[in-house]
């Protein structure tokens, strides 16, 4: 099935190679536009702002001028705000209400080009902040982390599914694996899903065993991986230019 294209700016996901982003995990204005000038330089196609590192985040004031001034600095680089919560392998313990609170901030001052949405939440809060999301123009890129296990195939494949049914703009799934064959379950599951949905799926397996998994994303139908520019925010994440050229060399234009 033809994957549909979701646009940030002029980067496309769903279209050609998988694109790469990289994350910004500064806890204060000052560590996040540091992060974001070197970041700048190495010229990712996405940068990702995990709000669970930045310590103001409650202060709307200083989380807005920060937001602005990094957004000037990315320039024409598409941004996705994350903000993870704890039992997802966020940095940040924040009740529900403060973190609706911080998304409605986000989306009604169009302060991102997309948003991480977390499966799992509740039900009204991931209908709501979708539609109130997409409505402002802001892609809704629906997540699942497990940072513990792989579950089974099946399972992989339905929370995919669900992210879809949920009107999610871009699915993505994070496990842990254990051994090679989780790997394999997990790449197998992204090219059934691939083969099922429209959506574009983003999939990856943490930690060194699943390293494969963050280069073959092309081969398997995964859209988006991530790489490193400095500080990590998940276990296995390959520097920037190793990752570039890693991915270049299993595209499939060259085989």
């Amino acid at each position: 099935m033809a994957t549909t294209v979701v646009k940030l700016k002029q980067v496309e996901l769903g279209s050609g190679r998988p694109k790469i982003a990289v994350p910004i995990t500064g806890e204060n204005q000052v560590e996040v536009l540091a992060q974001a000038t070197a970041i700048v330089q190495a010229k990712p196609d996405i940068v990702e702002w995990r709000l669970d590192y930045f310590q103001n985040i409650l202060n709307v004031d200083d989380y807005r001028e920060t937001a602005i001034k990094l957004i000037e600095r990315l320039n024409d680089i598409p941004l996705l705000t994350t903000f993870r919560t704890e039992k997802e392998g966020g940095e940040m313990t924040l009740g529900i209400t403060d973190y609706v609170s911080i998304y409605q901030q986000v989306i009604s001052n169009h302060l991102t080009d997309a948003l991480d949405l977390e499966l799992f939440l509740p039900k009204t809060v991931v209908s709501e902040l979708v539609a109130a999301a997409q409505d402002a123009d802001i892609a809704v890129i629906m997540s699942s982390h497990d940072f513990q296990k792989t579950p089974v195939k099946e399972e992989i494949i339905s929370r995919l599914e669900k992210m879809d049914q949920l009107g999610a703009d871009v699915a993505k799934i994070a496990v842990m694996p254990q051994s090679g064959s989780d790997v394999a379950t997990l790449l197998a599951a992204t090219a059934a899903a691939h083969e099922k949905l429209k959506t574009p799926i983003i999939s990856m397996a943490m930690g060194k065993l699943g390293k494969v998994s963050r280069i073959s994303g092309e081969v398997f139908g995964s859209v988006l991986t991530f790489g490193t520019v400095g500080s990590a925010s998940a276990p296995g994440q390959i520097e920037l230019p190793a990752l570039r050229r890693e991915i270049a060399q299993l595209a499939l234009d060259k085989m």
